[in-house]
């Protein structure tokens, strides 16, 4: 079985970082992505699709994403269940973030300027591709 989604889209808020009572750092999001096709009357239509990822992922996604930047997100869709105060059951989906590549180009200077690529190696090491490659 595969559960794998693949997004790009503009951030329509800067990411909510939080920490768990355990320490867990997590980054809640919103992406802003248009549908490929144009509606009856001609115009574009927008999912708004939620977001979080979670550990130094989310922490990297709080310091360097914010309001309008272009990200892509390849993580998983998640279903989850809840009963409201009514006793209602209500539905929630979200995208849980796997890799968030940062799109929207490098700010000129300034502590806000973003890495050309942020993530993670297979390995679990930080990976940037302006370091120099070695061959």
């Amino acid at each position: 079985m595969l559960n794998r989604v693949v997004l790009i889209g503009r951030l329509t808020k800067d990411p909510d970082l939080r920490y768990s009572q355990s320490g867990v750092a997590s980054a809640n999001f919103t992406l802003a992505v248009d549908r490929k096709f144009k509606n009856a009357q001609g115009e574009k239509e927008t999912d708004f699709i939620p977001c979080v990822a979670f550990r130094q992922l989310a922490e990297l996604c709080a310091n360097y994403l914010a309001k309008g930047r272009l990200a892509a997100v390849d993580g998983r869709i998640q279903v989850s269940t809840y009963n409201d105060k009514e006793g209602q059951k209500r539905w929630t989906t979200e995208i849980i973030a796997d890799d968030v590549r940062f799109l929207s180009p490098k700010d000129s200077g300034g502590a806000n300027a973003e890495p050309s690529y942020s993530g993670r190696s297979s390995l679990g090491q930080d990976v940037n591709l302006d370091d120099d490659i070695p061959f």
